[in-house]
């Protein structure tokens, strides 16, 4: 890691690059109001370093790109993220602004007694610019991989996001994951500028709740025709891929959740690697599926992804296996030869 300013050699090409915030996050450890939790376990939290993360775990090369304060924080989210395989070599130091934490409750995220308390403002995440991100390290990869967080963090990171979705020859494969955050945004401004960003990428993820009240996966397509891939997911129901012409629905599998964080990512996660690896569509949503089930049944929000040839023998099940599956803890580690009948322990 260096200093602000680009650096001097031509950084290597990775399969993926992931820019954007990650955080040091602190869970309770006990079930209760955040006033209430006498102590808190750290982890991390940062949904384009989940990615990267996830991608490393399953085989992938993988690079991921932000900044963080001079501070054992940053210390700790460079190491930890390091520790799965990701190069975090283009990960600047601000010495002048501190690493973003935040705690969370035990509850699910879904109700309202869930609560978040974060800590991001002014963080050395949230001066990423144009000028402050080595660039060439950001753009050495097959894909790119973004999120509609980052341009909710500042000024300068809208630009940032607007400069890496501007369509130029010769740039890497733009994944866009909208993550609409209404909470990050000052004003109304937010969807119109996520919108915008999706425009400039080549495949898009957006859930069909965070899709602007739209109506449907196909008014959803119908207002960003732009991005060559648009994959909208529909919560238990399932995604639809949109691609060309064509739409390709995967239902959803049925899945005994632990923990509902961390799937979104994970979903990305599994898309991109059969992206990757260049499978049919089809494949790349049940891969989707299946990287998000290993993350819902585990406690935290990363989980490792499935072995490769288990998670390939899952996909290429014909429907009606595919739609008798049923997936809890320690799935992956199941009986890889009986594919139709994973069960929970």
């Amino acid at each position: 890691m260096t200093p602000d300013g680009p650096r001097s050699t031509a950084p290597d090409v990775v399969d993926v690059v992931a820019l954007g915030e990650s955080m040091v996050t602190f869970l309770p450890s006990r079930p209760g109001r955040l006033a209430e939790v006498p102590s808190f376990d750290r982890a991390i939290g940062g949904a384009e370093s989940n990615v990267a993360c996830v991608l490393a775990a399953a085989g992938h090369s993988a690079r991921w790109v932000s900044r963080v304060g001079a501070d054992g924080f940053g210390d700790h989210l460079t190491e930890a993220i390091g520790s799965y395989g990701v190069d975090v070599s283009a990960v600047r130091r601000d010495p002048a602004r501190p690493t973003g934490v935040y705690f969370r409750t035990a509850g699910d995220r879904a109700t309202d007694a869930h609560e978040v308390a974060y800590y991001r403002a002014g963080s050395a995440a949230s001066a990423m610019s144009v000028r402050t991100i080595d660039l060439d390290a950001v753009r050495a990869g097959r894909i790119l991989h973004l999120s509609g967080i980052t341009a909710a963090l500042s000024a300068d990171c809208r630009e940032l996001m607007r400069e890496l979705t501007a369509r130029r020859p010769g740039r890497p494969l733009v994944s866009f994951d909208v993550n609409h955050r209404p909470g990050l945004w000052h004003g109304d401004d937010g969807p119109a500028v996520l919108r915008e960003l999706a425009r400039g990428a080549d495949l898009v993820f957006v859930g069909e709740d965070e899709a602007w009240d739209l109506g449907g996966p196909e008014a959803v397509r119908a207002a960003l025709p732009e991005p060559d891939v648009l994959v909208v997911k529909q919560g238990g129901t399932g995604a639809t891929a949109f691609h060309g012409p064509h739409a390709t629905f995967v239902p959803a599998l049925t899945v005994d959740v632990v923990a509902a964080v961390g799937a979104g990512d994970a979903f990305a996660a599994g898309f991109l690697s059969a992206t990757l690896r260049g499978l049919p569509v089809r494949d790349r949503l049940r891969h989707g599926h299946l990287t998000a089930a290993a993350a819902l049944t585990v406690p935290g929000d990363l989980a490792a992804p499935p072995a490769r040839h288990h998670a390939d023998r899952l996909a290429a099940l014909d429907d009606a296996a595919w739609g008798r599956l049923r997936l809890g803890p320690g799935w992956t580690q199941a009986d890889e030869g009986a594919d139709e009948e994973v069960r929970t322990p």
